[in-house]
Formats: structure tokens, sequence, C-alpha cells
């Protein structure tokens, strides 16, 4: 009996050397996607003039100044310049936008309390893309904080925001590997099992039988 504890011992340890290297490696990806995701949209909403009034309006002009500078990746430079709609325009949705993009940028330089607060400021506006992705954002920044059971929540309600191919089954990927990481395997599988039932027109759809098969092992 001895014998086999003591054999049985390694290939634990092996299964949770396995599982926080996994989770380092994830834990310390950069949420460019739902950066690129946010650029996106708000491209569009602003060409559309959706979230503000024409852009002779004076906040959204010093808004897309600072967004020039977060295209380019300058974050540290656009940091600014949002910071300063999001004070100056407060009251009005390009400040309301500024407060997602600042804690993009804070997420970006590695500042990830600093994320936290800006995206807990921003409010969405109900939308299925940029308010999911914020969402998304959020999940992703408590993530780095481990605060792994608040990042779950996060991105599992951004996932449900989102409701489409686009987003959600990102986000459920995400929550499921978090998830996994914690020994929650179950619960990981779930979500990975609604990717599978509920979103097969997205790109995850492809690889996610490799997910359901790797958190059904137990």
């Amino acid at each position: 009996m001895a014998n086999n504890n003591q054999k049985a011992a390694p290939v634990e340890e092996q299964q949770v050397t396995k599982t926080e290297a996994f989770f380092e490696k994830y834990k310390k990806a950069v949420i460019a996607a739902v950066a690129a995701v946010i650029v996106i949209i708000v491209g569009v909403i602003l060409a559309n003039n959706y979230y503000f009034e024409p852009r002779a309006n004076e906040a959204s002009t010093e808004l897309a100044k600072s967004q020039e500078l977060f295209d380019q990746q300058q974050y540290d430079k656009a940091l600014v310049g949002f910071q300063k709609v999001a004070a100056d325009y407060s009251s009005t949705d390009a400040g309301n936008l500024a407060q997602l993009y600042i804690g993009i940028c804070q997420a970006n330089l590695g500042k990830w309390q600093e994320a936290v607060d800006a995206l807990e400021s921003f409010s969405g506006k109900g939308d299925q893309m940029i308010s999911p992705a914020a969402e998304g954002a959020l999940g992703n920044a408590y993530a780095n904080l481990n605060q792994l059971d608040k990042a779950v929540d996060h991105l599992k309600k951004a996932a449900k925001m989102a409701d489409n191919n686009s987003l959600s089954p990102t986000f459920l990927i995400q929550a499921g590997e978090i998830l996994e990481s914690q020994g929650k395997k179950d619960e990981a599988l779930e979500l990975y099992k609604e990717i599978k039932e509920k979103y097969f027109n997205s790109m995850q759809y492809q690889s996610i039988d490799k997910y359901i098969e790797r958190a059904s092992v137990k």
C-alpha cells in the first residue's frame, strides 16, 4: 500500500503542476482580443454617431484623438487623454466610453487594479457588443488579480449579455479554463457544452470537443 501511495504522489504533483502552468499561461495573456473588439465596434459607432453627437462635438473629438494613440498601442499617452475626457465630460457618453478605454489601457500597462476600477465605472447601454466586451475585460482583469471567482462571474455574465457567436464562446471558454485551474471540471464542462449546443456557428465550435474531452477526464 505504501508503495502505491508513493507512486501516486508524483502523478498528482504532475497534474497540479500542469494546472498551475496552464493557468499562468492564460493569466498572462493580454486582453488584446477584447480590446480589438472594442476598437472595431467603437469605430463603427463613431462613424454612425450612435454614442455621441456629431464629431464636431468637443468631447467626441477629444476622445478620437486619444483613440488614435490607443490604436498605435501608445497606451500610456492614450491614457492621459482618456482620463481628461472622463474628468471633463463625465456626464456625457464620451466620458463614459473614456472609462472603458482607461480600463483597457491600464490592463495593457499591467495595472490590473486600476483597470478594474475604471471598468467598474463604465456604464453599459444594454447592447450586445460593447457592454459584454467591457464585462469580459473586467473578468480578465479580476483573473489577473487572482480574484478567480469574480473573474468567472463576470465572464459568464459577459457571455450571457452578448448571447452571440462572436463573443459568448470566447468568454465561456475563458471562464471554463479558470474553473479547470480551480479543479472545478464539472462546472467548466457545462460551459463548454453550452458552446457545443448553442454557438455552433462560432469559430470556437470547431475545437470545443477537445475542451469537453479534457474537462470530462476525472
